[in-house]
């Protein structure tokens, strides 16, 4: 029996959310999502960027997360791209975080979309506000690998 072709189990990054948040800890959960979204997760149409997590009766919940519908959705769906999608966690693991969450400067945000196991799971991360010089430091570490890669490059040459 042939196998599978080995797909990228990436849907999407939030790349973005390491520019702006400094990540405490990471968590894994599943979505609940409608037929259509699963349709359009797996053709790429998912964007993360201004995604966050909030929490609203002991339950957690990602705004902001854009699942654009394709095309050919069917007419009796009213697809909405910008729907609040509920994450699946267990209750011991959502207490945790809202008392984490309350304490100054603590926030949710999602970091990427991923398949596992035929299911799509969210990873979201406890994670703590950077300030305007922590962004800057980012971004001169960044530019200094490039110089470093540029180097070598023509060094190897």
């Amino acid at each position: 029996m042939a196998k599978k072709p080995e797909t990228s189990s990436r849907i999407a990054d939030n790349k973005k959310a390491a520019f702006n948040y400094f990540f405490e800890e990471r968590f894994e959960a599943g979505m609940v999502l409608q037929g259509w979204e699963v349709k359009a997760a797996r053709e790429g149409k998912v964007q993360l960027t201004d995604g966050y997590v909030v929490i609203r009766d002991g339950e957690l919940y990602v705004l902001g997360c854009m699942i654009n519908p394709l095309k050919s959705a069917s007419t009796h769906v009213n697809p909405d791209a910008i729907r609040t999608k509920k994450l699946l966690m267990k209750k011991d693991e959502i207490k945790r975080l809202i008392g984490k969450v309350e304490q100054k400067g603590y926030t949710l945000v999602p970091i990427n979309l991923h398949w596992k196991n035929g299911k799509i799971k969210c990873e979201i991360a406890l994670a703590k506000g950077k300030a305007e010089h922590d962004k800057r430091d980012t971004i001169k570490d960044r530019e200094g690998k490039r110089e470093v890669e540029r180097a070598m490059k023509s060094r190897n040459r």
